[in-house]
């Protein structure tokens, strides 16, 4: 028995087969995106691993997650162990069902508007709305598309200059801006319900905040690789209770938790990423490891898999 991995961004796959390789776990990959799988027939025994990304339109793979959905589906069905299944997946690729399971769990999130439809729609949405706000989509990954906007004026600008891409499931959101009391936000990476560390990101240059290696741009002179992720150790406890019962109740398996803090010290939490990526340099400095840990919870997946086959 061993470990099947859902996928379709080769940059992310890496550390992924490195930590499995380092804990002696086979598996094999699925690249997902067009294709076909036989719904009458049954699923190969074994643990599958969902690193689909709601960002996957950006590389070309429209289809990545349309599949995904059904495969999931048929997975399940058949009774087998996925991590980050069904459930978490439609969390995943929905931001509207984010904020209403984080509001839920009592967990503090931004005012939120969906609005589906175009320009006109968004126009229409952003009337009464408190400034500013920003605009992003209900599907998205790495800050992709995110604007913030001053004034309603400067939204009917952008719209008549076309500037703003719409969400690839026509759903746009425009959401409560909030003002961190530093420019940082954090980023809090959890495994089977496990806080395994935190990160700040520095979002002095924009909201693409995404730290895996595959992510990082060429730095500027006298600038480290990296230098927007610093480890982070001084988070509220209360907070960390409260993302686990989250993660426990949405049934989310690896996930990375991201939050901004005003000048008032309120948190606020505005994103779950289902396809945790990890900061090498922050990881190497201090002797951490999320892929290990997520390589772990494979691990003990296919030991309870193998004790009831």
């Amino acid at each position: 028995m061993h470990a099947h991995i859902i996928y379709e961004n080769e940059d992310w796959m890496p550390p992924l087969r490195t930590a499995l390789d380092d804990a002696g776990i086979p598996y094999d990959e699925w690249f997902i995106n067009e294709g076909h799988f036989d719904v009458t027939g049954t699923p190969p025994e074994g643990v599958f691993i969902n690193r689909m990304s709601a960002s996957s339109h950006t590389r070309g793979h429209t289809a990545g997650v349309a599949h995904t959905r059904q495969l999931l589906a048929w997975l399940e069905r058949h009774g087998r162990r996925v991590i980050n299944g069904q459930h978490a997946f439609e969390l995943e690729i929905s931001k509207v069902k984010q904020h209403a399971a984080l509001e839920q769990a009592g967990i503090r999130t931004p005012a939120t508007r969906a609005v589906v439809g175009g320009p006109e729609a968004w126009l229409d949405a952003a009337h009464d709305m408190d400034t500013p706000f920003i605009t992003k989509h209900n599907r998205g990954g790495k800050g992709l598309g995110v604007q913030l906007f001053n004034s309603y004026s400067e939204l009917e600008t952008a719209v008549e200059q076309r500037a703003i891409e719409p969400s690839p499931d026509g759903v746009m959101l425009l959401q409560q801006y909030i003002q961190a009391a530093e420019p940082f936000i954090t980023r809090c990476e959890f495994v089977d319900g496990e806080l395994v560390y935190a990160i700040t990101s520095d979002t002095s240059e924009g909201f693409q905040l995404c730290p895996a290696e595959a992510c990082r741009t060429e730095p500027a002179d006298n600038e480290t690789p990296d230098s927007l992720f610093a480890l982070r150790t001084d988070l509220p406890s209360a907070l960390i209770d409260k993302y686990k019962t989250f993660l426990k109740r949405e049934q989310i398996d690896v996930a990375g938790i991201e939050l901004i803090e005003d000048a008032d010290g309120r948190c606020w939490t505005y994103d779950v990423n289902g396809t945790s990526n990890y900061s090498p340099d922050v990881e190497k400095a201090h002797n951490l490891s999320g892929m290990a840990a997520v390589a772990d919870l494979v691990a003990r997946c296919l030991e309870a898999e193998a004790a009831v086959a």
